[in-house]
């Protein structure tokens, strides 16, 4: 459920999401958002947030519906896009002040120049992002001279690629084709092309045709795709305790979906546009992390479950690859605060 972008070797990476209304952390000293006003500043009480389809973000649409954002004393647009990378363009833009995006996406925002910074951590794609071949492709190097679809700059176009250097090929030896991720799904299953990268939900539209199966998947590049909600350095600065409380709201949500896993699927089902037990089928592709999880990720580390490591390694990857002319600045990327003044309210 959600795009993601492309950024080459493996990520490996456990996350969570935390963060309370109370314990307010310092207003952090960074720099302004790519644009001179931000959605924010135009309508005071209100932060308007971008989200897309992806099992791991589905949950925002719980708190709006069942009034999360309110009962924790903030003023939320949560805006839909249909398209993933258009929401991630729109954040770049300063046309909202926090979007929901992989890490990978987060890095090549930041190396084209613009500012963003991590302060939550959604969940880590463990299968639910697939490359789907047709009847006869039986393995990665049958992938050669085939048409694959999938949306370019996306994670799943990431995911392609890591595929084929498991196996000494390049995108040099595909037929590749740069389609939307809804229409990649729609070629493929309408036999137009050989295989397709997707993520879920998009995934049950292309196994619908008659003799595909999965290839491979984010389960075998464990880490590789993780997803978090970045925002604005400005809406750090100007507003920190909203940011604490979109952090706060984000729990309140996972306890509500504990609580009420009827409601709660029937309600992130729709929003995907299929049924409930079709939605149930991709937990096992999706892991929301504990908060223990999202601590471990957010500390220093050296292996890819640190998420400073693994945005490092994914720089390295860019620039050697020219994706990036030169590593961008990740010093400012991960803010920690929010999860940690959350932890800081839970155990008084």
């Amino acid at each position: 459920m959600k795009l993601r972008n492309l950024v080459s070797l493996v990520v490996v990476f456990s996350i969570s999401l935390l963060v309370a209304v109370s314990c307010t952390p310092q207003q952090p000293n960074s720099k302004s958002s790519p644009s001179s006003s931000t959605p924010s500043t135009t309508t005071e009480a209100q932060i308007t947030i971008g989200f897309s389809a992806w099992p791991g973000w589905f949950p925002w649409q719980i708190a709006q519906e069942e009034k999360l954002f309110e009962a924790n004393n903030i003023k939320v647009n949560l805006k839909w896009f249909d398209g993933y990378l258009d929401s991630i363009k729109a954040l770049t833009a300063g046309q909202l002040d926090g979007n929901t995006q992989t890490l990978n996406d987060t890095i090549s925002s930041i190396a084209g120049g613009s500012d963003q910074v991590i302060v939550l951590v959604n969940d880590n794609s463990t299968g639910n992002d697939k490359i789907i071949v047709r009847d006869g492709i039986n393995s990665i190097a049958d992938l050669k001279g085939k048409k694959v679809a999938a949306e370019e700059g996306t994670v799943d176009h990431f995911l392609l690629l890591l595929g084929l250097k498991k196996v000494g090929l390049t995108q040099k030896d595909i037929d590749f084709q740069p389609l939307e991720t809804g229409a990649a799904a729609a070629a493929f299953a309408a036999g137009k092309v050989d295989a397709v990268g997707v993520f879920a939900p998009f995934t049950t539209q292309a196994l619908k045709r008659p003799g595909s199966k999965e290839l491979f998947s984010s389960k075998d590049f464990p880490g590789a795709i993780s997803d978090h909600l970045a925002v604005s350095p400005k809406l750090i600065s100007d507003r920190p305790q909203d940011v604490q409380k979109l952090v706060d709201t984000w729990f309140a949500t996972l306890d509500y979906i504990k609580k009420n896993p009827d409601k709660a699927y029937e309600i992130m089902a729709k929003r995907a546009g299929i049924s409930v037990q079709e939605y149930k089928d991709y937990d096992s592709g999706t892991k929301i992390f504990t908060i223990e999880d999202n601590l471990k990720a957010f500390a220093d580390g050296k292996d890819m479950s640190s998420l400073k490591f693994a945005a490092g390694e994914i720089s390295k990857f860019m620039t050697k690859s020219g994706l990036a002319k030169q590593a961008p600045d990740l010093t400012k990327l991960f803010d920690d605060r929010f999860v940690k003044a959350y932890v800081a309210k839970q155990q008084k």
